[in-house]
């Protein structure tokens, strides 16, 4: 089973997290702020991937080092899940309506963190999470797993629907790239014979 468990404590959080790449879509999620739980728990569930997350952080401040340190978390667990690499399908895209926003997202396990954020969410707040840290979330979670993530919203009004099609598109899009391709389940998927 390619599974991960990752803890990390700071001045600013403490967080456990589970990954199961091989799982069932099942998610336990506490963050301390509903609309991230919403969001990572739509993220297991179009994954494919169990995920449990705990997160206690300073949350009198803001969600920002929590939103920032889970996609760390995330990202690291990922990479860790994922070892040698061997078999994986490495890309995976998904164009995902979320009623009248539609979000593009595509993406490449190549060795080498890139984030190509394209969205624009027009209110500062959905419930009390700042929209800003959507991006901090995927930039954090594109470094630490050395993944390629691009996310292009090509329509869209509605913030909720923008952010939660980017969360779905992500997982879809993630899902395709992590699966195990049977026919080259003991191959790297590069000519260089390694993803760094």
């Amino acid at each position: 089973m390619r599974t991960a468990e990752i803890k990390r404590t700071t001045a600013e959080t403490d967080i456990s997290l589970f990954l199961n790449l091989d799982g069932t879509g099942k998610g336990n999620i506490s963050t301390g702020c509903g609309f991230l739980d919403h969001c990572l728990t739509l993220f297991a569930k179009h994954s494919g991937f169990d995920l449990t997350v705990t997160c206690k952080g300073d949350v009198e401040v803001d969600y920002h080092h929590s939103a920032e340190d889970i996609g760390i978390c995330l990202g690291e667990a990922l990479l860790q899940a994922a070892g040698n690499m061997k078999g994986i399908c490495r890309y995976g895209n998904m164009l995902l309506p979320m009623d009248e926003a539609l979000i593009l997202a595509a993406v490449d396990v190549s060795g080498r963190g890139y984030l190509g954020y394209d969205l624009e969410i027009p209110t500062e707040k959905v419930g009390n999470f700042d929209t800003e840290l959507t991006e901090e979330f995927f930039i954090a979670f594109t470094r630490c797993a050395r993944v390629t993530l691009h996310l292009k919203q090509l329509s869209g009004k509605n913030s909720h629907h923008i952010i939660e099609g980017a969360f779905k598109a992500f997982a879809r899009a993630m899902k395709a790239a992590m699966a195990i391709d049977e026919k080259n389940k003991d191959e790297i998927p590069s000519t260089k014979g390694v993803l760094v």
